[in-house]
C-alpha cells in the first residue's frame, strides 16, 4: 500500500533534482532576483518607523513579494493540517478495504489495490514533502511574474542548499551502529547514577545530547537523542501529554544546546562571519545560559511527570533484560574501537568541511565504501529519513529566500526585548537560520540588537517542526510513536514552557555583551 505513496514522493524529489540539474543558461537577460533590499528606495520610510508604509511600498514596487509570502503562509498552514489530511486518508482506506471485503476480495487484493485518492492524500499529509510541493506553486508564480530563466537562476545560483545536504550526511553518519552504541555507552554512564531508570535515561538524553550538539552539530545531536529516546523512553508508551512534553523539550534543548560554539547551530552559523562571533564569544554570552535553561526545564518537566516515570520502572526492567539478550545475540559489544574511531573521524571531517559540499559529500561516499568493507560491524544504513529531511529543508530555504522583503524591516524596527520576542515568534513560522541571516542585512545593528535576535531565534527553535533545521530529523525518527503523526499544536504546547524559560535565561540575566567588531559593550537586560 505504501508503494504508490513512495512513487509520488519519488516523483516530486526527482522533479526537484531535475529542475536544479537543468538550471543555468544565459544569465545576462534575467533581472537580479530577489532584488536587493536597498533597491526599494524606502530608507526614509524605514527611518520614520512606519513599518506598514514600508511593506506597502515594497508590495507596490514588487507585487510578486505578496504572492511569495502568501504561498509560504499556505505552506505553513498545510503543515498544521497534515495530521488531519492523513487521518482522512486512513478513513478512506478503511472504508475502501471494508467495501472490498464485502465484495469477496482477499486481503492480498485489498493490499495491492488502495484507493488512489487516499494515497494522494497520504502524500499531501507527509510533512517532509509539503514545502517541496509548494515550491511548485512558487515556481509557477515566479515564472508568470518573470520568466523561466529567473527561476532557474534563483534555484541554481541564489538559494544555498549546503545546509540541507550537510544535514543529510551528518544524519546518516550519526545514525550508524558504532556511533549510536558509543553515545549509548556514554549516556548510560550518567543514567547509571539513577540506577538506569527510565527517568534517569530521560534526563541524561535530554541534558547531555543537546550540549553535545555544540561539538558534533545540532543535526547529529538530534539524531542521536531521538534514536535513544525511541529506544529508552518512547517504547514504554508514555501518555500523550508526556510524549509531547518530551519532544517539545527535545526540540528546544537541541536548538539552544548548540550555542556553546559558533559552528554547531544553523542560526549561529549565519552570523558568525558577518559579526565576527567566535566560539569563545558564544560560550561567554550564550552557552552557559543555555545550559542553565536546559537544566531548569528538564527538572521542571521531570518532577511534573515523576509519578508517570515511576510507573515505567517494572516495564522498563523487563524490556531492558530482553534488550540485553538481543544485544548479546547480535554481539553488540564486539565493535572494534578502531572502527568507532574511523566513524568519528568521518563525522569530524563532515563538521570541519560543513561549508564545502564537494568535500563532505566526497567524504560520505568514502564512508559508504568503508561501511561496506566493515559490514559485519554495521547496521543497515537507511538513507530514506535523511533524504526526506534534506528535501524538507531544501523546500524551506527555497521559500525563505524570497521573504527578506518583510522580515528585514520588521526586525530592524524593534527595540531589543520586542526584537527578541518577535524573532522567537518569526522563528516558529520560518527557519531560525533564515531569521538570523536576514538580521545580518539590517544596517547599523547594535550589539544588543544582535544578541536579542540570536537569542530569540534559538529560543523559538522548538515551537514547530520548521523552526530549526534539525527538528525534521527528530520528527522523522519519533513520529511513529504519535498516532497520526506529530500534531503541530500539541508540539507547540509541549515546547512553550521551556521556550519561556530559555527566553528568560537569555534576556532576564543582565550581562555586558562586548561587540567583537567595535570593541565596546552594551548591557543586555530584560528592560531593553
Amino acid at each position: 500500500m505504501n508503494q504508490i505513496r513512495k512513487y509520488w514522493l519519488g516523483l516530486i524529489m526527482i522533479g526537484g533534482l531535475a529542475v536544479i540539474a537543468v538550471a543555468g543558461g544565459d544569465v545576462g537577460s534575467s533581472p537580479i532576483f530577489p532584488i536587493p533590499l536597498d533597491s526599494y528606495g524606502d530608507a526614509g520610510l524605514i527611518k520614520s518607523g512606519d513599518i506598514f508604509a514600508v511593506l506597502g511600498n515594497r508590495i507596490t514596487h514588487t507585487p510578486f513579494n505578496l504572492f511569495a509570502s502568501l504561498i509560504f503562509l499556505f505552506a505553513i498552514m498545510h503543515t498544521f493540517a497534515a495530521v488531519k489530511i492523513t487521518g482522512i486518508a486512513k478513513k478512506m482506506e478503511l472504508t475502501h478495504a471494508e467495501q472490498m471485503r464485502k465484495s469477496g476480495k482477499s486481503e492480498e487484493e485489498i493490499e495491492h489495490n488502495p484507493p488512489v485518492l487516499a494515497e494522494m492524500l497520504h502524500f499531501f499529509g507527509e510533512v517532509e514533502a509539503i514545502f517541496g510541493i509548494w515550491v511548485i506553486v512558487l515556481a509557477t508564480v515566479m515564472i508568470s511574474f518573470y520568466d523561466w530563466s529567473t527561476f532557474k537562476i534563483y534555484i541554481a545560483q541564489t538559494v544555498n542548499y549546503t545546509e540541507p545536504m550537510f544535514v543529510v550526511v551528518i544524519m546518516a553518519l550519526a545514525a550508524t551502529r558504532p556511533v549510536m552504541q558509543l553515545a549509548k555507552q556514554i549516556l548510560g554512564k550518567f543514567a547509571a547514577i539513577g540506577n538506569n531508570s527510565p527517568g534517569a535515561w530521560w534526563l541524561s538524553i535530554l541534558t547531555l545530547a543537546p550540549i553535545l550538539g555544540s561539538f558534533i552539530t545540532e543535526p547529529a545531536a538530534m539524531t542521536i537523542a531521538a534514536m535513544l529516546l525511541a529506544e529508552q523512553f518512547y517504547r514504554l508508551k508514555p501518555s500523550s501529554k508526556l510524549a509531547y512534553a518530551t519532544i517539545g523539550l527535545l526540540f528546544v534543548n537541541i536548538s539552544v544546546g548548540g550555542t556553546l560554539t559558533n559552528f554547531a547551530a544553523p542560526p549561529v552559523l549565519m552570523v558568525k562571519t558577518p559579526w565576527d562571533w567566535t566560539s569563545s564569544f558564544m560560550a561567554l554570552n550564550f552557552g552557559w545560559k543555555a545550559i542553565l535553561g536546559i537544566l531548569i526545564s528538564n527538572l521542571i518537566y521531570y518532577y511534573a511527570f515523576k509519578k508517570e516515570f515511576s510507573k515505567f520502572a517494572s516495564a522498563f526492567e523487563a524490556e531492558a533484560e530482553a534488550e540485553m539478550e538481543k544485544d548479546s545475540e547480535r554481539h553488540e559489544d564486539s565493535i572494534p574501537i578502531w572502527i568507532t574511531a574511523v566513524h568519528l573521524l568521518f563525522m569530524g571531517w563532515t563538521v570541519f568541511n560543513a561549508h564545502y559540499p564537494p568535500l563532505f559529500i566526497g567524504g560520505f561516499l568514502f564512508f559508504l565504501g568503508f561501511a561496506m568493507a566493515t559490514k559485519a560491524h554495521q547496521s543497515h544504513i537507511n538513507l530514506k529519513p535523511p533524504l526526506l529531511v534534506g528535501f524538507f529543508l531544501a523546500g524551506l530555504v527555497t521559500h525563505g529566500g524570497v521573504q527578506a522583503w518583510w522580515i528585514a524591516p520588521v526586525l530592524g524596527s524593534l527595540g531589543d526585548l520586542p526584537l527578541m520576542v518577535m524573532a522567537t515568534v518569526l522563528t516558529a513560522f520560518n527557519d531560525n537560520a533564515a531569521i538570523t541571516y536576514l538580521s545580518t542585512l539590517v544596517p547599523d545593528f547594535a550589539i544588543s540588537a544582535k544578541y536579542a535576535v540570536v537569542a530569540g531565534a534559538v529560543t523559538g527553535g522548538g515551537l514547530t517542526v520548521i523552526a530549526n533545521a534539525p527538528n525534521p530529523a527528530g520528527q522523522s525518527i519519533l513520529s511513529k510513536f504519535f498516532p497520526g503523526g506529530v500534531n503541530p499544536a500539541k508540539l507547540a504546547l509541549g515546547a512553550i514552557i521551556p521556550t519561556i524559560i530559555m527566553g528568560l535565561a537569555f534576556m532576564a540575566i543582565p550581562q555586558d555583551v562586548k561587540d567583537p567588531q567595535q570593541g565596546g559593550s552594551l548591557k543586555v537586560e530584560a528592560t531593553h
